[in-house]
């Protein structure tokens, strides 16, 4: 353990003693603030932080305890880094344990946090909340997915799977992800002749490698026509079953051929318009752009062989514009379909943009901002649509905020929304503002796009003598 680990831990032991001797009197929410800096010192600690605070909660809520107020709910629900958003929902869980969301989004902060102690046991404690209620949540299900996922404990992810699977049974995409968590689990045991709990139905050598061979990254060409042989008998025994539509789709598609995937597609939305289920028309969407970028792909090869050919050029130009249109519509579509997707905002956001449609992106953004995975990288696309519409102030405004929000100071992340706040403000002509934060930038990477040259012509007008 190195030595910063050492003294955190230290001065953790003294919050949750403290935090110990307020619960033997009682005094609840004294304990609670105490188990809380604790664990601010040392956010993993589980068997001295967590767990004996959320027993301080069940003793409080026995002794009727108050809910957080509405004050404390709308204050504590906010946080700019992992640490302070687990915390945060983890007062008000202290304070309200019978309350869901609040779980989850401890769970959530833990991921982002990557504090895996913690992530096992709210997870293993979110599940069991779930699975009791009369109508369990397949979101809180497909959360606890990922969740398991991100600590390799994949049995469990795949049982959360199949819960979210049968509460979704038309979802493809959670019928793709069982195999891949099946194929995750499979080498992470690294033997093909055990037969796991996880999946009774896996009985002998050849099914587990079935299973690996999916993951390959490169699958041969035998195994590619194999597949599309074995969905076809089992799309022929039962048409109907959504599973065996995605999956006789998927095996056309991975086949990379111009008439399978136009078989996947017109079997997708051939579906589409007998039930009207959105979510065929998605996929049927994700393989034309499938489609097309591997045909970008072909003619760029082309353009490397043959050169400046202008019929290759042409091409390349007519097939970029028909992937921009076929994104644009796509995307616009799942947001309409799917109104609550973070996700689809975001990469609808991002073809608009493609598009210098900066009014209708922000908002998008503005949504999209929600989902921690995406809060700083919409909060830069914000600031750039202020940026592109001449509105440098407000770019200036979210530029600075999503600097301050953003934990890490010397990634790319952070060059880039300092590069960008330096172009907003010399654009707005603070060049003395401009030049500082482009200084700073080049302190931290002399060869970071043109900042070198930025910093030279700043220097020069400073330098330039003003006119009598």
């Amino acid at each position: 353990m190195a030595d910063k680990d050492i003294a955190n831990s230290a001065k953790a032991k003294v919050f949750f003693d403290r935090a110990r001797e307020a619960a033997g009197t009682n005094n609840f929410d004294y304990a609670i603030d105490m188990y809380l800096e604790g664990l601010r010192c040392d956010p993993d600690a589980l068997e001295q932080g967590h767990i004996p605070l959320y027993e301080v909660a069940l003793l409080r809520q026995g002794k009727d305890g108050k809910k957080p107020s509405m004050v404390e709910r709308v204050k504590r629900l906010r946080g700019k880094t992992a640490i302070e958003q687990m915390l945060n929902a983890e007062y008000l869980f202290a304070k309200d344990p019978d309350h869901l969301p609040y779980g989850e989004a401890i769970l959530k902060a833990a991921v982002a946090g990557d504090y895996r102690k913690t992530i096992g046991w709210i997870a293993n404690l979110v599940f069991q909340v779930n699975n009791s209620s009369k109508k369990p949540s397949a979101q809180t299900y497909i959360l606890l997915k990922d969740a398991y996922k991100s600590i390799s404990q994949f049995d469990k992810a795949i049982v959360a799977c199949q819960l979210a699977s049968k509460l979704k049974p038309e979802d493809g995409e959670l019928a793709d992800e069982f195999k891949n968590l099946t194929a995750e689990l499979t080498m992470a045991r690294g033997k093909y002749d055990q037969e796991g709990d996880f999946r009774q139905s896996i009985k002998d050598r050849e099914t587990q490698e079935k299973l690996q061979s999916q993951q390959a990254v490169v699958k041969t060409e035998d195994y590619r026509q194999s597949a599309v042989e074995e969905a076809r008998k089992e799309y022929a025994q039962d048409p109907n079953l959504p599973k065996n539509i995605f999956d006789l789709a998927q095996a056309l598609s991975d086949l990379q051929d111009e008439k399978a995937d136009n078989e996947a597609i017109e079997l997708l939305e051939k579906t589409y318009k007998s039930r009207k289920d959105f979510s065929f028309k998605q996929r049927a969407g994700l393989l034309k752009i499938k489609q097309l970028r591997r045909k970008i792909r072909g003619v760029k090869a082309a353009l490397e062989t043959k050169g400046g050919d202008g019929k290759v050029k042409s091409q390349l130009s007519e097939l970029t514009s028909q992937l921009n249109s076929t994104e644009l519509e796509h995307y616009g579509l799942c947001v309409e379909n799917y109104p609550t997707d973070l996700q689809a905002k975001y990469e609808y956001g991002i073809r608009l943009v493609r598009n210098k449609q900066y009014d209708d992106a922000i908002p998008l953004f503005q949504e999209a901002q929600k989902d921690p995975r995406h809060k700083i990288s919409s909060m830069d696309k914000i600031g750039l649509c202020f940026f592109l519409k001449g509105w440098f102030a407000d770019a200036i405004d979210i530029f600075t905020q999503a600097i301050d929000f953003y934990e890490i100071k010397d990634d790319g992340v952070a060059k880039e929304l300092r590069y960008n706040l330096a172009r907003s403000y010399e654009q707005q002509g603070n060049t003395k503002k401009a030049l500082e934060i482009y200084r700073k930038i080049a302190q931290l990477d002399f060869a970071y796009r043109d900042v070198r040259q930025r910093v030279g012509k700043l220097r020069s007008k400073e330098a330039e003598p003003t006119s009598q």
